[in-house]
C-alpha cells in the first residue's frame, strides 16, 4: 500500500467513524478537513472506497432514494451509494489510531494523524507529538549544517530560501513545544488529588 493511500484509508475510516456518508460528502469533508495539506480526487477516493469494502472495513447502503425514480433514472443518475463503517472497520480504524511509529510523525502522515487527535488517546497523541518534534529538531540540525557547509557558494536567493525553510521548521517546532506543554498540563489536571 502505497503512503498516500494508507493516507486515504486513514481519514476516510476517521471520517466515517462519525457517521456515515456518500461519496461526495465524504471527498467534501476530507478536502475540507485535509485540503489545507492535498486535496483527494473521485480518481484516489473510490479505489480506496472498494479497498476497504473489499477488507470488510466498510459496507455500501443504498443512499435515500430520489424522490421520482423514474426521473432520476431518465436523467442518468444513480441513486448516491452510502458507506458505513462496519464493526471490523472501527476496531482497524483504533489500531492505526493507537500506531505511534515513526510514519506516524512524518510530513506524510502527521497532518491526517493531527486531524484526528479528538479521537486519539492522551498517551498516543503525546508518543506523536514527541516524534514529531524530535524529527523536526533533527531536520533542523542537518539544514543548519548543510547551510553552514555551503553558504559560501549560495547566491542570495537560494540563501533566503534556506532561512526560510529554517524558519518554518523553526515555527513549527515552537508550535509543537507549546502543544506538548498544553497536553502535560492537562494530564497534571486529571492527575491531581481526586483523580
Amino acid at each position: 500500500m502505497s503512503r498516500r493511500s494508507g493516507i486515504l484509508e486513514f481519514a476516510v475510516l476517521g471520517l466515517l467513524r462519525e457517521s456515515p456518508m456518500h461519496g461526495y460528502e465524504l471527498r467534501k469533508r476530507l478536502n475540507t478537513s485535509l485540503g489545507v495539506f492535498r486535496a483527494f480526487s473521485y480518481g484516489t477516493l473510490y479505489p480506496c472506497l472498494k479497498s476497504l469494502v473489499a477488507n470488510g472495513w466498510l459496507i455500501e447502503e443504498p443512499g435515500s432514494a430520489p424522490e421520482d425514480a423514474r426521473a432520476a433514472s431518465l436523467a442518468g443518475r444513480r441513486a448516491k451509494i452510502v458507506y458505513r463503517l462496519t464493526a471490523e472497520g472501527k476496531e482497524h480504524f483504533e489500531e492505526l489510531l493507537a500506531h505511534t511509529g515513526p510514519d506516524a510523525w512524518e510530513d506524510e502522515h502527521f497532518a491526517a494523524r493531527f486531524a484526528f487527535f479528538g479521537q486519539t488517546s492522551r498517551d498516543v497523541r503525546m508518543r506523536v507529538l514527541e516524534g514529531r518534534r524530535s524529527r523536526l529538531e533533527e531536520r533542523l540540525e542537518k539544514m543548519r549544517a548543510s547551510l553552514a557547509r555551503t553558504r559560501e557558494r549560495l547566491d542570495d536567493y537560494t540563501l533566503e530560501l534556506q532561512r526560510h525553510g529554517m524558519e518554518s521548521v523553526e515555527r513549527e517546532v515552537r508550535w509543537l513545544n507549546e502543544l506538548i506543554e498544553s497536553e502535560r498540563a492537562g494530564r497534571d489536571k486529571r492527575s491531581g488529588p481526586d483523580q
